[in-house]
């Protein structure tokens, strides 16, 4: 088998934060010796979730086994995923923000055997449904755990409390078309009825105004999905919220903007 060198677009301080973590939990775990120190398990783990390597490649970069370099990059997930923030910790952070941009996305996942309330009639393709709130500048802030494809963008909002969280705290959001209804702080543009067939010149524009502003949460959609593995799921969906929660703890690392 051929093997080449390769990179991953993270830095060092990522990288010692989860060996970190590693290290600590194989102290308080009285680990024995291990085919990886916490230094390579770390390098192992961010290979996987930033590039998107299979584990056959891993196992064969890395001299391990699958069932090993599978349970390692397990193991590093399930730690960062322990330390990330829920809604309430995040909203001390949203309160701060001039305003908050709501949007969903979808994951794509392979087919399960209860393929239908994984199916996205939106998107027309199976996944899992999350909620990403961004900043004014379109950074990335919190993402929501992951609810089954199916599930439309309102309705996992409000399952999560993430609208009654931001209407509480007084945070005026900016979403799409698909959180009419929402009311509280959420602000949605003008949509055409079936009694309000054209919109006003002043409803178009206001309408003009609201995209270019939540147009800026795309960008923390696109930061998150920077993690390939996110690309395409190819584990159990009920996996997808520990894998978000351990790219928050990442990126939050990496970008160094909300931490402390």
């Amino acid at each position: 088998m051929l093997s080449y060198p390769s990179t991953i677009s993270l830095s060092s301080r990522t990288l010692n934060h989860l060996a970190d973590r590693i290290r600590q939990h194989r102290n308080q775990q009285r680990s024995r010796w291990r085919r990886l120190d916490a230094g390579r398990q770390a390098l192992l783990a961010l290979a996987q979730l930033r590039n998107g390597d299979t584990y056959t490649r891993l196992a064969a970069g890395f001299e391990v086994g699958v069932a090993t370099a599978w349970r390692y990059v397990q193991e590093a997930i399930a730690l960062l995923a322990a330390s990330a923030d829920d809604l309430v910790t995040a909203m001390k952070r949203i309160r701060m923000l001039a305003y908050a941009i709501l949007d969903g996305t979808l994951i794509p996942i392979d087919r399960v055997a209860d393929q239908k309330p994984y199916y996205s009639g939106k998107h027309k393709r199976h996944g899992v449904n999350v909620q990403v709130i961004a900043d004014a500048a379109g950074r990335l802030v919190w993402a929501s755990p992951a609810l089954p494809g199916s599930a439309h963008d309102l309705t996992a909002a409000r399952t999560h409390g993430i609208i009654d969280a931001l209407t509480s705290a007084h945070v005026m959001t900016f979403v799409d078309k698909g959180y009419q209804g929402a009311r509280g702080s959420v602000r949605t543009p003008f949509k055409r009825r079936r009694f309000r067939p054209k919109l006003s010149r002043r409803q178009r524009a206001v309408n003009r105004a609201h995209a270019k502003i939540r147009a800026c949460g795309e960008r923390a959609i696109a930061t998150l999905k920077t993690w390939k593995i996110l690309v395409k799921l190819r584990c159990c969906p009920r996996r997808a919220t520990a894998i978000v929660q351990a790219i928050l703890v990442l990126h939050g690392t990496e970008s160094n903007r909300y931490t402390g």
